[in-house]
């Protein structure tokens, strides 16, 4: 059995395929020389409590399931996990309607301790934090997700499994009953094959069926890091109230396990599927971009917003006049550029984002399509999801 991708979905499935199938062979195909190096190594740590997702989606439900496994898991392996909770703060009268449907969200999706907070009590929760209103998510927390992918490698490669770093699979084909999966040292015969290519996820599907849909675009997220001298006014997490149109949450304020405090992301179209600097460029990608005819449509409609992201990654004072409006005490001299990560956003043809996971199963092969935040909160649910389809398709 084979995965390609050691990304921390990857190495979740793979892991979850040892303990599923004792003593069948399992093979990770990962094109870079380490683990876990794009989404799951620049993403925020936080490990959600599932306030945003629709109801009954697939988000919904493996974030649910997936924080109670990662929480468990990290208890038993000493990894660390931080339930520092999460302040959701409304501003403005204009964003307290979209509060009170985020609170209903929540609320049905069964997040525990969750309860809605006036000024006052948001001072008591976070000193520094200022609003009308908020939701508190105390069961929200922080972690580190590529220790967590490392230790799931550490399971795989202990029961049997074998991890192949720098194979990038070059194609697949069907022979004789198995599939054959081709990387630059050679050709290996698998029974059945899991695809959690991330950020080249819809490139992935393409060596072994026709374009199914939706495409990725990537976005790139942008953080700041704050000084150590004002790191200490934001005990936990500070967010917006998000926008429905989008999944995106905004600019928020994230402790980090280490200690730092860091400000953002931020969504600004990527240049580069795999490019973590400013100015990064791969031709190839760009040429996937504008031949995507989702991409037109999402620009025309949502230019304003593109614009507005676009001058806050230029401008430092843009980008912080954003985030201060929660935590006034923290402003642009406060801070200073630090990371990126790029978001693999799945786009339909006529532009719409795709909100939920995308994972197709077909005569033993399943593909996860679309699984942005919060696949790592959500990684060991959704490998017994994406074992189950395979368990179901063998029977």
């Amino acid at each position: 059995m084979g995965v390609v991708g050691g990304g921390i979905v990857g190495l979740a499935v793979a892991r979850e395929l040892t303990r599923r199938f004792p003593g069948r062979p399992v093979v990770v195909f990962e094109k870079e020389t380490e683990l876990a190096t794009h989404q799951t190594g620049h993403n925020s740590g936080v490990v959600h409590a599932g306030i945003y997702y629709r109801p009954g989606s697939l988000k919904a439900a493996l974030c649910t399931r997936g924080r109670s496994l990662l929480q468990d898991f990290c208890d038993q392996r000493d990894l660390p996990y931080e339930a520092c909770g999460k302040l959701v703060v409304a501003v403005d009268r204009a964003e307290l309607g979209r509060l009170d449907a985020l609170e209903a969200t929540a609320r049905e999706n069964g997040v525990p301790g969750l309860r809605r907070v006036d000024a006052r009590e948001i001072v008591e929760i976070e000193p520094h934090a200022v609003g009308l209103a908020a939701l508190h998510s105390p069961a929200t927390a922080i972690t580190d997700f590529v220790a967590v992918a490392r230790a799931f490698a550490d399971d795989i490669e202990a029961a049997g499994g074998r991890i192949l770093r720098s194979s990038p699979v070059t194609g697949v084909r069907r022979r004789n009953g198995a599939l054959e999966v081709r990387t630059p040292d050679g050709v290996r015969r698998v029974g059945a094959l899991v695809l959690c290519a991330g950020l080249q996820s819809d490139r992935v599907d393409e060596l072994f069926a026709a374009p199914r849909g939706p495409r990725i675009v990537p976005f790139k997220g942008e953080y700041l890091t704050v000084s150590a001298a004002k790191r200490e006014l934001v005990r936990g997490m500070v967010y917006p109230v998000p926008d429905p149109r989008y999944p995106f949450l905004g600019v928020h304020f994230t402790r980090r396990v280490h200690g730092d405090l860091e400000v953002g992301p931020n969504a600004v179209l990527s240049l580069a599927r795999e490019g973590y600097g400013r100015t990064d460029v791969r031709p190839a990608d760009v040429a996937d971009i504008v031949r995507w005819p989702g991409f037109w449509h999402l620009a025309r409609t949502h230019w304003r917003t593109g614009a507005e992201e676009v001058w806050g990654s230029l401008s430092k004072q843009a980008y912080m006049r954003k985030a201060s409006r929660y935590v006034p005490a923290i402003g642009p001299e406060d801070v200073v550029r630090s990371r990126a990560g790029i978001r693999a956003q799945a786009v339909e043809p006529d532009g719409a984002l795709v909100d939920d996971f995308r994972i197709f199963a077909e005569d033993g092969i399943v593909s996860v399509r679309n699984a942005p935040s919060p696949a790592a909160t959500s990684s060991l649910a959704i490998a017994e999801h994406v074992v189950s389809h395979l368990t179901a398709a063998s029977s």
